[in-house]
């Protein structure tokens, strides 16, 4: 991604240690955090100092790496379970982290007794699962950019952006790729209430693109929509079911269940680590709820009525009838066949 004209994956390893843009500064302030613990990661996924579910894959790649790099040989095994597990509760909603953990663990599993070498391995894994990601991501851009018309007003949602993966993104991957082959386009982007991914992050990187863009309410889809301003939505995805069911930042269902009554095309942009084999439908997904703080506060100071209680869902469902097709490396899919597809 391109950051003050340079450069940039949100997530990357370098000379022992796993280094994060740190997201909850932007777009005010770029810094990036180093991490050399499993633990140290595990609790930047948590606070979303990384967030975006291949993005927290990648991250707990690298951490489960470094929990082999610091294990000793004698607990080698047992660490590793224990850095799983730690790193797997911190999102629990996204199966791209659970893909990225099993795929590093069994991986490195493989060459014990030989610990330097596994070691080694761990390390390639998480590479491999990131770079990988990064080419998926990329994939999905040359072929959602064909999807999008020339003149086409988008909405968006969350941030699905390259902050949100190692690179290029999954739905802004489509519409960077749009831009850059010179279509003329504009982004609508929701805010994303309470943790306004949509309103700090999409906005920034767009911003950063040269992309043109307005950041709207999130209750204001709706007025767009009823003014045929809104002309396609593409979203990302946190987990994708065997029947087309998917789980995305809260909002989504809503945007999905608009965009049917205009009869505006809804699509999802996911990589391939997004899609949950063992999971057969939305409501066997688990949905992360977060802290009411987030809801009623903003910089330490209050936006509500402090002795209310607030409920603060991270994610929703949307179902797969409302989805008008699956953007993945592979091609676009109907949601229903899409996990059948992905697999060949």
């Amino acid at each position: 991604m391109l950051i003050n004209g340079k450069e940039y994956r949100s997530v990357w390893f370098e000379e022992g240690r796993l280094h994060l843009i740190d997201q909850n500064l932007l777009p005010f302030d770029f810094k990036t955090v180093s991490c050399q613990t499993h633990q140290e990661v595990a609790d930047h996924i948590s606070r979303m100092t990384v967030r975006g579910a291949p993005a927290i894959g990648a991250a707990g790649a690298y951490g489960m790496a470094l929990a082999a790099h610091n294990a000793p040989n004698n607990q080698f095994r047992a660490s590793l379970r224990e850095a799983r597990s730690l790193l797997l509760e911190s999102r629990p909603t996204a199966i791209d982290l659970h893909n990225a953990l099993d795929f590093v663990y069994e991986q490195t599993l493989k060459f014990i007794p030989d610990y330097d070498h596994a070691r080694n391995v761990a390390l390639l894994a998480a590479n491999e699962f990131a770079n990988i990601s990064a080419e998926d991501c990329r994939k999905i851009g040359i072929i959602g950019a064909e999807l999008i018309p020339d003149g086409a007003r988008i909405l968006t949602h969350c941030n699905a952006g390259a902050l949100a993966t190692v690179d290029w993104g999954t739905a802004l991957a489509a519409i960077r790729m749009a831009h850059r082959k010179g279509k003329n386009i504009f982004v609508y982007v929701d805010e994303t209430r309470p943790r306004l991914q949509g309103s700090r992050l999409t906005a920034f990187e767009l911003e950063q693109e040269g992309i043109p863009h307005a950041i709207i309410t999130d209750a204001a889809a709706g007025f767009y929509f009823w003014k045929k301003e809104i002309d396609l939505v593409i979203t990302g995805a946190d987990r994708i079911c065997l029947n087309g069911d998917i789980a995305n930042k809260i909002g989504t269902f809503e945007k999905a269940v608009l965009a049917s009554e205009f009869k505006i095309p809804f699509y999802i942009a996911a990589p391939l680590s997004t899609f949950d084999l063992s999971c057969r439908e939305g409501r066997q997904i688990p949905i992360e709820i977060r802290d009411e703080a987030e809801i009623k506060l903003f910089g330490g100071e209050y936006l509500s009525n402090p002795n209310s209680p607030a409920l603060n869902p991270s994610f929703d469902i949307t179902p797969a009838k409302y989805i008008t097709g699956i953007i993945t490396p592979k091609g676009v899919f109907k949601a229903k066949e899409a996990s059948q597809k992905v697999q060949i």
